[in-house]
């Protein structure tokens, strides 16, 4: 069984994610600091709000270095994967670095986006996607998306007004845009995806 610990860092929807690993078979932990990292096989980087206000409390916190050295499975979710990123416009401010590129707010003339969509352009050796239908939806609940500055880390992309962002993976690292924890079966399979990637070894395909 894989032991998974969810980054703490005051913005994220820490118990629903927590249920959902634990369905998927993981042995859950929430960190609230960094030595709460030891051991673990997996992270989750979860997140609601700002990602400056995000990062400052990674930051107060300790969790910066922890993450940015961390070369283990790391999944981002929602807030969690724009902060995998170097810069934000939302505020200005740096994130964590981990991929090239920036967070950009989304071309369209009412922000927030607040809903259900498709997922398109999905790469199809994705580990994450497996057993996904192509019309299956997700939700999300966000003004601002990333820029990649390299677009073979783009795995899958959404639309609201214009194509966007949806999902990244470097490496170990993935991010997703929408909230699988609050997608209903089709969320819950994803997340079972990510917990048996980490058990096969599989994250960095």
């Amino acid at each position: 069984m894989s032991a998974i610990a969810i980054v703490d860092h005051g913005a994220g929807n820490l118990i629903s994610i927590a249920q959902a690993l634990d369905t998927a078979g993981a042995r859950v932990r929430i960190a609230d600091e960094p030595r709460g990292l030891d051991g673990a096989d997996a992270l989750v980087l979860p997140g609601v709000g700002a990602t400056g206000a995000a990062m400052a409390r990674l930051r107060s916190a300790g969790f910066v270095d922890a993450l940015r050295g961390w070369d283990g499975p790391l999944l981002g979710i929602c807030v969690g994967l724009q902060l995998l990123f170097a810069t934000s416009d939302e505020d200005g401010g740096s994130c964590l670095e981990l991929i090239d590129g920036r967070v950009e707010r989304l071309a369209a003339p009412r922000l927030p986006h607040i809903g259900w969509n498709e997922l398109h352009d999905r790469h199809p050796a994705e580990p994450l996607f497996a057993g996904i239908a192509t019309d299956a939806t997700f939700y999300f609940v966000h003004s601002y998306a990333p820029a990649p500055d390299d677009p073979a880390v783009v795995i899958a992309r959404a639309t609201y007004e214009e194509p966007f962002v949806a999902a990244v993976r470097a490496g170990a690292r993935v991010g997703v845009q929408f909230h699988p924890e609050r997608s209903g079966r089709h969320g819950t399979r994803m997340i079972s995806n990510f917990v048996h990637s980490v058990q096969l070894g599989e994250h960095a395909a």
